[in-house]
């Protein structure tokens, strides 16, 4: 197992919050590209190929493990943010949208760790960030956001973010939890993932639900999101007068008045 960068690290804010990551010198994060909010001086920036963890198997290695990322739908880059002083220095990495920053320590959690494709924030360089295939037929038509996990492996801290309020839950040997595939953050690879038909054709239809929920089995530990960025988007979407959603909360004469003269009519 590759070698973990053993850092520090504390949340700050509350609905919009941001993690400040310590590093002692010669320690690394390693994040998306276009999370970082701040870093202190002596800290470098460096893109490279996948996560950082194939770095003793050459380029090749490298490459592959970008590959994995493309699949996920994910940049084939990411960035390391080295401490090259002699004292520690900061960096920090803001949420992309409301909701909760989730510490993961993959030592507590048997060294793995599945997460939904876009809650992944930063990770202590040397944690292995690969993808993990559902091999179920149905996962595999009808998952949509949920088929194709993010699969982190290692001993060190990975976090990730929740949209909107972040539920923890402790599923015993059995107990089962049928969850929308966009609520899903993360779970333990202890627990059983699969995808199932709920309800009839008429709730798909009018209800305003899928015909296909997640289903989580445990025993494990499972992390729920109650706003997917995929809910919040849509959400937008269809409000966005430009793009033929219907404007509210400005029926006032003025806000008509308004909108006419800024020429958004």
């Amino acid at each position: 197992m590759n070698s973990m960068h053993e850092i520090d690290y504390r949340i700050e804010g509350d609905d919009m919050q941001f993690v400040e990551i310590e590093l002692d010198p010669q320690e690394a994060v390693v994040a998306e590209a276009g999370g970082m909010m701040y870093m202190e001086d002596d800290i470098a920036m460096e893109t490279i190929f996948g996560d950082g963890s194939q770095q003793t198997s050459g380029f090749v290695g490298s490459l592959l493990g970008a590959g994995k990322r493309l699949l996920t739908g994910e940049s084939l880059f990411m960035t390391v943010f080295l401490n090259q002083g002699v004292n520690k220095r900061r960096v920090a990495f803001g949420a992309p949208y409301p909701g909760k920053i989730v510490p993961v320590n993959l030592a507590e959690l048997g060294g793995e760790f599945l997460a939904q494709k876009e809650s992944f924030l930063c990770a202590a360089k040397g944690v292995s960030v690969g993808i993990a295939f559902n091999k179920r037929i149905g996962a595999g038509l009808f998952g949509g956001e949920g088929f194709i996990m993010q699969k982190l492996e290692g001993n060190g801290w990975a976090f990730m973010h929740a949209g909107g309020t972040l539920h923890e839950r402790v599923l015993g040997p059995g107990e089962t939890l049928r969850v929308d595939t966009g609520c899903i953050v993360g779970f333990q690879p202890s627990v059983n993932y699969d995808i199932k038909f709920v309800g009839g054709v008429k709730s798909a239809l009018f209800g305003g639900e899928g015909l296909f929920f997640a289903t989580l089995q445990g025993p494990g530990k499972v992390w729920l999101q109650s706003l997917p960025f995929s809910r919040l988007a849509d959400r937008i979407i269809a409000s966005a007068p430009r793009t033929g959603g219907k404007q509210t909360g400005e029926g006032s004469v003025l806000g008509g008045l308004g909108r006419l003269i800024d020429g958004d009519r």
